[in-house]
C-alpha cells in the first residue's frame, strides 16, 4: 500500500469518526512516515498544472490536517520555553547535507516542512508544516511561511514578510511564490495568491485575491495572481464608497500596479554572492 493510499484510508476513517483517542501505533507511524516524506521533498501540497495555474494535492493537505486531528496535544519544551502542541519542532540534521542553514536564536521549522539546497533562514523566522522552500531561497528576519505555502527556487523574501497558509478546504491551492521572485520587506501574500516567476514586488505590498492587479503590460486586471516578469507595487484607487454622504471627500481602496520588469531592475535585486560563499 502506498503512502498516498494509507493517508486516503486514514482520512476516510477520520471523516467517519476516528479521533486522536482512537489512533494507535499504526496510525501514528503512517503520519510519521508522511511527515518524513514531506521533509525529504518527496511530495508537495500543490503542483503546477498550466502556465499560470496551480492545484492543491488534496491527499497531501489531508495528511497535514490528520496530524492535527489524530494527535494529542502534549507539553513540550524548546529553547527553555514550555509550550503545548500536537507535534515537536522539526529535526534539522538533514539540512547540512543540502547546504541549507538556519541561523540561531529564533528560526523555527515545524515537522513536514521542506528546505532545499542552499536555503538560508535568518533569525527570527518561521516555516510551517507542509511548506516547501526550494533551492537557494532566502527567508529573511521576521518572515513567516505559512502552512503548505510553495516557495520557488532563488526566491528572496524580504524582512517582515508574511506568506499566508491555506489548509482548508483541502481542494484550495496554497500561496505560491514562483522561481526567481523578489518580495520587498513587509509584503503580505495570502489566500492562495500566485506570484509569477521572476517578478519583483515593492515593499509593503499586499497580494490577495480580493485586491485587483492592474497589469499595464497586458492592459488587463488580474485577481489572485501576478503574471511573470512584472514589477509590482501598492497603490490606492478611488472607491465607490466616495459617494457615501457620511464620508467627506474621496475614499480610496488598495490596488496593485504591475509594469514591465526591466533588466536593470532585476539585476538590482540580486543578492550578494557573499551570502552563499
Amino acid at each position: 500500500m502506498s503512502l498516498e493510499t494509507e493517508i486516503a484510508d486514514l482520512w476516510n476513517r477520520y471523516q467517519n469518526g476516528l479521533t486522536a483517542a482512537d489512533a494507535g501505533t499504526s496510525e501514528l507511524e503512517t503520519l510519521d512516515a508522511f511527515l518524513a516524506a514531506l521533509e525529504a521533498g518527496e511530495y508537495r501540497a500543490a503542483e503546477k498544472v498550466g502556465p499560470a495555474d496551480w492545484e492543491a494535492v488534496e491527499w497531501v493537505k489531508q495528511g497535514v490536517l490528520l496530524n492535527f486531528g489524530l494527535r494529542e496535544t502534549e507539553p513540550r519544551s524548546y529553547g527553555g520555553v514550555d509550550y503545548y502542541d500536537v507535534l515537536p519542532l522539526r529535526e534539522t540534521d538533514d539540512l547540512a547535507d543540502r547546504g541549507a542553514r538556519n541561523t540561531p536564536d529564533g528560526t523555527v521549522l515545524r515537522p513536514g516542512s521542506y528546505l532545499g539546497e542552499d536555503v538560508i533562514m535568518m533569525s527570527p523566522s518561521f516555516v510551517n508544516i507542509g511548506a516547501y522552500v526550494d533551492d537557494a531561497a532566502l527567508v529573511d528576519s521576521n518572515d513567516v511561511v505559512g502552512s503548505c505555502a510553495q516557495i520557488g527556487a532563488d526566491v528572496k523574501l524580504g524582512a517582515n514578510t508574511l506568506i499566508g497558509g491555506v489548509l482548508e478546504p483541502v481542494e484550495d491551492a496554497p500561496v505560491v511564490v514562483e522561481d526567481g521572485v523578489s518580495l520587498g520587506a513587509g509584503c503580505r501574500v495570502t489566500s492562495g495568491f500566485v506570484v509569477g516567476e521572476n517578478s519583483v514586488v515593492g515593499e509593503n505590498t499586499l497580494l490577495t485575491p480580493r485586491i485587483p492587479v492592474y497589469d499595464l503590460v497586458e492592459e488587463t486586471v488580474h485577481y489572485g495572481r501576478l503574471p511573470p516578469e512584472r514589477r509590482a507595487f501598492q497603490r490606492y484607487v478611488e472607491s465607490s464608497v466616495s459617494d457615501e454622504e457620511l464620508i467627506p471627500g474621496k475614499a480610496y481602496k488598495p490596488a496593485v500596479v504591475a509594469t514591465s520588469l526591466e533588466q536593470e531592475t532585476l539585476e538590482a535585486t540580486q543578492r550578494e554572492g557573499a551570502l552563499r560563499e
